[in-house]
């Protein structure tokens, strides 16, 4: 399995922008699906979005669609979140996930995605 670590997130003002990253430690990701989801307080875990090996195809959900934009960088073997126009209802704890290696299929269930990161706390607040 490959191992995921969130960072960049924090405080921002509604309206504002921020940058979430997932690395990867100790193996290459570019043989991995890798996914974006949220979880807020007292709600289930929600898609936000996915990319495809290569990055040429990716994934949004309705919601984010517009104002968050999924990139993927395998030299570095990171995956990032741009999140523009925040609101308060993009509060939550960000995880980013990979799907077993070897498929090149993107998903929306947060069940076909099996390694985790810890997740970091993104919170939009004046």
């Amino acid at each position: 399995q490959v191992q995921l670590g969130e960072s960049g997130g924090g405080l921002v003002q509604p309206g504002g922008s921020l940058r979430v990253s997932c690395a990867s430690s100790g193996r290459t990701l570019n043989n991995y699906v890798v996914g974006w989801f949220r979880q807020a307080p007292g709600k289930e875990r929600e898609f936000v979005a996915t990319i495809s090996w290569s990055g040429a195809r990716t994934s949004y959900a309705d919601s984010v669609k517009g104002r968050f934009t999924i990139s993927r960088d395998n030299v570095k073997n990171t995956v990032y979140l741009e999140m523009n126009s925040l609101n308060p209802e993009d509060t939550a704890v960000y995880y980013c996930a990979a799907r077993r290696r070897g498929i090149d299929i993107l998903s929306t269930k947060d069940d076909e995605y099996d390694n985790w990161g810890q997740g970091t706390q993104v919170t939009v607040s004046s």
